[in-house]
């Protein structure tokens, strides 16, 4: 029949494209380690810091750019800096944990803007990372993503009885003995890496999203960690793939059609979730 061969064509057609290809390995990628880092993320109540860190980066991709550098070194440089700052201040100083970040992000991303300023012909090479584009990945990109999202996640898989003791109660694993503060800074590192590999395929504008939605949609849904994870990161990879067509045949911006996606998959939740949503919870039970 004509309309299921061109139904089943229309499927097709954009995955025949290398282009289409990278991207999908890419984001889906990043869906995935940006679903398990924001499953701490969102459990530590870290929601601002998944947004200042890639604002900070730009401040290292700029520098880079400047000095003829590694874009994404410097990139995970500066946000892995700006984390351990971050965590050190507010321990340190004794001012809560949104003030240091908005003090040393805030910093960071002008000095980025500064550096900016200076350069010539940065448009299309610089404000790719503030606004994504995950069509223009190439499989440097691509290998990059993957090696760099396999050692967080390997890093995550070793230390997360202690990521979830600490999440949960870092009082009590104080008392337990473990060192709560080197695996708080860990944590913001493994967090700043994850928002680097995320700032090609979504953006500096749109990498929190990324973090947070899938697996706060995933938190309305399930209650337990490792199902929280698991479910993320398939949301993450769903909104990938649908984003990805949106993009494809509305011709709009590829990374903003995943991150709203990933939205829209949070509002279906929100709404209809078995027990907890906003409308099925409030439904009597027979």
């Amino acid at each position: 029949m004509p309309g299921i061969s061109d139904f089943f064509e229309s499927v097709r057609e954009p995955w025949t494209l290398e282009f289409m290809q990278r991207g999908l390995i890419a984001v889906a990628l990043v869906g995935i380690v940006s679903a398990v880092v924001g499953s701490f993320v969102i459990l530590k109540g870290m929601a601002f810091i998944g947004d200042a860190l890639p604002h900070a980066s730009f401040g290292g991709v700029a520098a880079a750019f400047a000095l003829g550098g590694n874009l994404y070194l410097g990139g995970a440089i500066a946000a892995v800096i700006t984390a351990l700052l971050i965590g050190f201040i507010s321990r340190r100083a004794g001012v809560k944990y949104d003030t240091a970040i908005g003090i040393i992000f805030v910093g960071a991303f002008a000095l980025g803007i500064l550096i900016v300023s200076r350069q010539s012909g940065y448009q299309v090479d610089l404000f790719s990372f503030v606004f994504g584009n995950v069509l223009a990945v190439g499989w440097d990109d691509v290998w990059l993503i993957a090696v760099v999202g396999g050692l967080v996640l390997v890093a995550i898989a070793a230390f997360y009885k202690e990521l979830l003791f600490i999440a949960y109660d870092p009082s009590m694993a104080a008392a337990s003995g473990l060192p709560v503060a080197a695996l708080q800074y860990g944590l913001l590192a493994l967090l700043a890496l994850t928002t680097v590999i995320a700032l090609q395929t979504v953006g500096i504008v749109l990498v929190v999203a990324m973090l947070v939605t899938p697996a706060a949609t995933a938190q309305v849904l399930v209650r337990r960690l490792p199902w929280m994870m698991a479910l993320g990161a398939l949301i993450g990879v769903v909104s990938a793939v649908t984003g990805l067509y949106i993009a494809y045949y509305g011709d709009v911006s590829a990374s903003a059609a995943i991150v709203l996606t990933a939205t829209g998959l949070f509002l279906a939740a929100f709404l209809l979730a078995p027990q907890r949503g906003l409308i099925i919870g409030r439904v009597p039970q027979p």
